[in-house]
């Protein structure tokens, strides 16, 4: 079996094709980045807490970022490997949130492209953080 982290990885590759959409949280009709996230979250067995109210830039996001821990998410430190999500800034109040594919690859809801979508790392981007799905507590 996988762990949490390449479960992740796995659900977001499946999302790979879906359309862009701003706001977007359903798969057939359209994903943003946030949305990306949250669905391979939510098929990976995790429970996403996203925040709403945010634009295509945005000057602060500092009140949104307490959501990855509610999410289940925890600081991912090292090397990107699969299954960590980055929250990048990609330009002057752009954030972006993807998912590693691997140690050289995302998947991310691509406004441009219209489209999800796995590229290489660019490694001109900021990483402003890094988490990873915590590990299920056994008992």
């Amino acid at each position: 079996m996988t762990d949490r982290g390449e479960a992740l990885a796995l659900a977001a590759v499946e999302l790979v094709g879906c359309p862009f959409r701003l706001h977007g949280r359903d798969p057939a009709t359209g994903l943003d980045c946030i949305g990306l996230v949250s669905a391979a979250m939510a098929a990976s067995g995790g429970q996403p807490v996203p925040p709403s109210g945010y634009a295509l830039r945005n000057l602060a996001i500092d009140h949104w970022l307490p959501l990855a821990t509610r999410s289940g998410l925890v600081p991912s430190l090292g090397p990107v490997r699969s299954g960590d999500v980055l929250l990048i800034t990609l330009a002057h109040c752009q954030h972006h949130v993807v998912i590693a594919a691997d140690a050289q690859s995302i998947i991310h809801a691509h406004a441009g492209l219209r489209r999800v979508v796995r590229q290489q790392i660019d490694r001109t981007w900021q990483i402003r953080a890094k988490w990873r799905l915590a590990p299920q507590m056994k008992g």
